[in-house]
C-alpha cells in the first residue's frame, strides 16, 4: 500500500511516494519558472504545476517501480496565497497572481478602509499584506474588471491540481486561512469579509480539514499520471502547514524552524489564538481542529548566501564558517540587521534593509561571518518572542530543517539565543511528506496525525542551550533597539 504527496512550489513540483510505514521509497520533481512582468509583479500558469505534476509523478513511479494499483491516496500541498480564476468551464482566464506578487498595496489599504484593521485581525487573525489573496481579488476587480466579470472560481495553486485531478473545488482549512477570507475560529470562510470585498461566496470552494477525502482520481486524470482511476485525494495543505506536519511539528510546544533562504517558525498551537496586532500570521493548521502561528524572515540562509557570495565567491560553507566559530559571542560588538530584502515578521516593512551595526578595526572577515548567523537568529527570535508572548509558553523543542540547519555551530547559536533546545529530523522532504503522511491518516492507515508523526519521524540529533546564552540575552535588547532607529532612514533610503 502507497501513497503520494505533491508539493507545487513556486519554482517545481515534487513528487514523493512512501509505503504505509512511512519510509520513502522515491521522490521526482519537474522545475519551471515564473514571469515578472512589471516590476513588483510575479505571475505563473497554472498549467505549469499541472504538468510538473504528471511529469513528477511519472518518474517517481518509474523510479520505485510500484504497482501503482496499490496506490491507496493522494495528498496535496503547495505555495500558498495565490490566485486563480477560472471561467464557468473550468478554463484558467489569467496567469495566477503568485505569493511574492507586491503590487497590491493599494488594495490592502482598501480593506482594512471597508473592515477596519482591528476588525480584520480579530476574524482572520491577519492583517492586510500584499502577498495574501484577498488583495490579490481587489486588484483584478479594480483593474481587469472584464476577467472578474467572467469568474466563477476561485482557487488557490495546490487546489487547480485537486481540480485537474478530480474535477472538484475544495480547499483545506489551511490554505484557505491564509486567503484571509476566512473566518479563523470557525474555520471556513467568512460572510462578513466576503460581503465588504464583493466576494460571491459561490465563487469560492468548498472547505475540508487536510485529512478529509476531497474527490477522486478522474478516469482523464489517471490515464494522464500513470495511475488507476478513482484513487483519493485528500485535502492536504498549504507548504508550511504540510511541511509542519512532514517534520512532526503537530503539537503545542514542538516549534518548527526552516531555515531556507527565508526562515519559517511555525508553532500549533490547540485553540485559536491570534496576536493582537497581526505581527504573526494567524491561520488554521492542516491538522483537524488545530491553528499554528507563522514568523517570516524574508532573508535568513539567504543572508549567508549573500554574505559568502559577495565576499568569499566559491568559497564552501565549511571553510566559511570553521573560523567563526572561534569567535566570541556577539562578535566584539557587532551586529548585523539580516533585512536584506525588506522584512516580513515583526517590521512588515518592503523597504527595510541589512546593516552591519559597530564595526571597528579589530573586526576581521570571521567577525563578519559569525555577526550575519547571530543576527539572522536575532531576527527569528522576534517572532519566538511575539509567540510567548501570545500564549505560547512552554515551547519545550525547535525542530530545525534546511540548509541552514547543516552548520553545527548555527544550531548551537540559535539554542543559545532561543534558550530551548534545538533537534534534527530525520525527515527531509517537508512539504511533500507532511501531504502523504496526511492522506496516510486520512485513509486510516494511523488513527491521527500526531500518531502519523510519532511513527515515522525520529529526532537525528540535539543542540541544548550552552555557555552563550547569557550573553546573547544581554545583547538582544541592543539588537531590538537597531530597526526603529534605523526606520526613517531606511525609508528615505529607499524612497530616493
Amino acid at each position: 500500500m502507497y501513497f503520494i504527496g505533491i508539493d507545487s512550489s513556486t519554482t517545481a513540483t515534487k513528487a514523493l511516494i512512501m509505503d504505509e510505514s512511512g519510509t520513502v521509497l522515491g521522490v521526482a520533481s519537474s522545475e519551471y519558472s515564473f514571469a515578472t512582468p512589471q516590476p513588483l509583479w510575479s505571475e505563473q500558469s497554472p498549467l505549469l504545476w499541472w504538468h510538473g505534476t504528471i511529469e513528477s509523478i511519472r518518474q517517481a513511479l518509474a523510479k520505485t517501480n510500484i504497482d501503482p494499483a496499490a496506490v491507496k491516496g493522494i495528498g496535496l500541498a503547495g505555495q500558498m496565497h495565490g490566485l486563480v480564476l477560472l471561467d464557468e468551464k473550468g478554463e484558467v482566464l489569467r496567469p495566477a497572481l503568485l505569493w511574492n506578487d507586491q503590487r497590491t498595496a493599494a488594495q490592502c489599504d482598501t480593506i482594512r478602509q471597508k473592515i477596519g484593521r482591528e476588525r480584520l485581525i480579530q476574524i482572520t487573525g491577519n492583517d492586510a499584506l500584499t502577498g495574501f489573496t484577498a488583495p490579490k481579488i481587489l486588484w483584478v476587480q479594480e483593474n481587469e474588471p472584464e476577467i472578474w466579470q467572467r469568474t466563477r472560481h476561485i482557487l488557490l495553486p495546490k487546489d487547480y491540481v485537486r481540480y485537474k485531478m478530480t474535477g472538484e473545488f475544495a480547499v483545506d482549512c489551511a490554505d484557505g486561512a491564509g486567503t484571509i477570507l476566512f473566518d479563523l475560529k470557525q474555520r471556513n470562510w467568512s460572510p462578513e469579509i466576503l460581503r465588504a470585498l464583493n466576494i460571491p461566496a459561490e465563487t469560492l470552494p468548498k472547505v475540508y480539514e487536510g485529512t478529509d477525502i476531497t474527490g477522486t482520481l478522474s478516469p482523464a486524470a489517471a490515464k494522464e499520471l500513470g495511475l488507476p482511476a478513482g484513487i483519493p485525494v485528500f485535502g492536504g495543505g498549504g507548504d508550511q502547514a504540510a511541511a509542519a506536519v512532514g517534520t512532526g511539528a503537530v503539537r503545542a510546544g514542538i516549534v518548527s524552524l526552516s531555515l531556507g533562504t527565508s526562515g519559517v517558525i511555525f508553532a500549533t498551537t490547540d485553540g485559536c489564538a491570534i496576536e493582537p496586532e497581526g505581527r504573526l500570521h494567524a491561520f488554521c493548521h492542516s491538522v483537524p481542529g488545530k491553528w499554528h502561528f507563522m514568523g517570516v524572515m524574508l532573508s535568513a540562509a539567504g543572508s549567508l548566501r549573500w554574505h559568502r557570495d559577495t565576499f568569499a565567491p566559491g568559497m564552501s560553507y565549511d571553510t566559511l564558517l570553521a573560523p567563526a566559530a572561534e569567535i566570541q559571542a556577539g562578535s566584539d560588538g557587532l551586529l548585523f540587521l539580516p533585512y536584506l530584502s525588506g522584512e516580513r515578521t515583526p517590521h512588515p516593512d518592503p523597504l527595510a534593509r541589512g546593516a552591519f551595526v559597530g564595526l571597528t578595526v579589530r573586526h576581521t572577515f570571521p567577525h563578519l561571518t559569525r555577526a550575519v548567523l547571530e543576527g539572522v537568529s536575532f531576527g527569528l527570535r522576534d517572532s519566538f518572542e511575539l509567540m510567548k508572548n501570545s500564549g505560547l509558553k512552554d515551547i519545550s523543542q525547535v525542530r530545525v530543517t534546511g540548509g541552514g540547519a547543516r552548520s553545527p555551530l548555527w544550531r548551537q547559536i540559535l539554542a543559545d539565543m532561543f534558550n530551548a533546545e534545538i533537534v534534527t529530523v530525520n525527515s527531509e522532504e517537508g512539504a511533500a511528506y507532511g501531504a502523504a503522511l496526511l492522506a496516510a491518516t486520512g485513509a486510516e492507515i494511523f488513527p491521527s496525525v500526531e500518531s502519523a508523526c510519532d511513527s515515522t519521524i525520529q529526532i537525528t540529533g540535539s543542540t541544548k542551550p550552552g555557555k552563550d546564552q547569557a550573553a546573547y540575552e544581554n545583547l538582544y535588547p541592543l539588537y531590538r533597539d537597531l530597526y526603529p532607529a534605523l526606520k526613517p532612514s531606511f525609508a528615505k533610503i529607499g524612497s530616493s
